[in-house]
């Protein structure tokens, strides 16, 4: 035997083991350094978001008792249910527009690009010396956070293996609840610098574009994208040529947001599919959104601090959303991506009333809400787990990045409505419960959309 042939050999046996010794060790021994950094850009970029979502909520009391005349206090929950509806509105046409151009320029580029913006928006909202001014500049805001998740979420599923995309989506989710206990955290200390104390908080939301300049030294291009945009230019290509194209190439060459809807098949997921976001979004801006409020007003009740309160229910309610974003994606690799779907809409809907309603004193309403949180919160892991794993990766940030901010068209209504409600009834409990009912139209949705648990993603 050749010593080439025995090295070959030498090489192949230790190949061997080392499968062997990852098939038989813990699930992460599977992750090479590329998908752990992967995880890592696409948790932290969540986690900005997290970071800004939440700081509007804890923030929209004070900065509305400084830039309102007093005659319109009584209409705060006014003011702020249009104020998070025209954020989502800009959320929703960033994100469809930037999970296109995810699939065109690059997952890596455009997380840049999306990191950079919000930064700089975010920064401006602490300049705002009107509602107005504050409205315009959260809708830039809201256009620059849409573009984000869709583009870590395709890139974290192209990246981890199939057995364990679950776990890395959970563990993706959750820099969302992380962001929103850092945001909580800040507020604790930063609430008492006087009146202008929630310009800061947005002043602060200007460090995540520091991270930019690591993502684009320790990151690089899924090679599921780079195969599917060199087919996608030679499909463009020969279209401009005049040649005649197989079913294939038609699909690469079609714009991505208008190949979503071409055939039925497609459509009819990504139906179900929106009916499950607009459950999870609707409820989570027209529910979860209000707890910070509703928990300081059951500590002004008390005599209690109001800005403080509100933060503990802060970091109490995202402490239970961090574990339930990381236990849906660990739960879903092991009993498959449509029953715990099921199980997290049905187990928020039943946990509401019990927050809003059936508990009264206030660290048992802690407890609560990091309770429901696990559940209300945790449930958007199925868009990172399932979503990516329908559609093709020739379209798979666009179609990931529709489904899950098209809602946002229909979902800006909840805040308004919701803020109505309270308004009308004097309170939140009633207005939560109500409001809750349409996690029913994510339970009905839920059984029409297919499994996935450990395929491959669709080329």
């Amino acid at each position: 035997m050749s010593p080439y042939n025995s090295r070959s050999t030498m090489e192949a046996a230790s190949a061997q083991g080392a499968e062997i010794a990852v098939e038989f060790g813990p699930w992460y021994y599977t992750l090479d350094r590329r998908q752990w950094h992967t995880l890592a850009a696409a948790n932290l970029g969540w986690l900005f978001d997290g970071y800004e979502s939440y700081a509007l909520l804890l923030t929209m009391g004070m900065a509305f008792h400084q830039i309102l005349p007093a005659s319109r206090y009584a209409s705060i929950p006014f003011y702020a249910g249009v104020t998070v509806a025209i954020t989502l509105l800009g959320w929703g046409i960033g994100g469809i527009i930037g999970g296109t151009l995810a699939d065109y320029l690059g997952r890596r580029r455009t997380m840049i690009y999306a990191i950079l913006a919000y930064s700089i928006m975010t920064g401006f909202t602490a300049l705002a010396w009107s509602w107005q001014s504050f409205v315009v500049l959260r809708f830039a805001v809201g256009l620059a956070l849409g573009s984000e998740w869709g583009t870590g979420t395709a890139m974290m599923a192209e990246m981890w293996p199939d057995k364990h995309r679950g776990k890395g989506a959970g563990l993706m989710q959750c820099g969302l609840g992380i962001g929103f206990f850092i945001a909580s955290l800040v507020w604790f200390f930063v609430s008492g610098w006087g009146n202008s104390a929630w310009r800061w908080m947005f002043v602060i939301g200007i460090l995540p574009a520091l991270a930019t300049l690591w993502i684009r030294r320790g990151i690089s291009e899924p090679e599921k994208w780079s195969a599917s945009n060199q087919m996608r230019q030679k499909a463009i290509e020969a279209r401009v040529a005049g040649k005649k194209l197989d079913a294939e190439s038609q699909h690469c060459a079609r714009l991505t947001l208008v190949d979503l809807f071409a055939d039925e098949h497609t459509r009819r997921i990504t139906i179900a599919a929106f009916l499950m976001s607009c459950t999870t979004t609707l409820t989570w801006w027209g529910i979860s959104g209000w707890v910070p409020s509703y928990v300081a007003s059951l500590a002004m009740e008390e005599g209690l601090s109001a800005a403080r309160w509100a933060s503990f229910a802060g970091m109490a309610y995202n402490l239970g959303a961090i574990l339930g974003y990381v236990g849906f994606g660990f739960c879903a690799d092991s009993w498959g991506r449509k029953p715990v779907t099921i199980a997290w809409f049905a187990i928020s809907w039943l946990l509401t009333p019990v927050l809003f309603l059936w508990t009264h004193q206030l660290y048992w309403v802690l407890v609560m809400c990091a309770t429901n949180a696990v559940f209300s919160l945790g449930q958007y892991t199925w868009c990172s787990t399932w979503l990516p794993e329908v559609y093709p990766t020739r379209m798979r940030a666009t179609a990931t990045s529709f489904v899950f901010n098209a809602p946002r068209f229909i979902a800006f209504l909840g805040p308004l409505v919701a803020g109505t409600l309270i308004t009308y009834f004097g309170g939140y409990g009633k207005a939560a419960v109500i409001v809750s009912t349409v996690y029913l139209l994510g339970i009905c949705a839920a059984p029409f959309f297919p499994e996935t648990r450990g395929k491959p993603l669709p080329e």
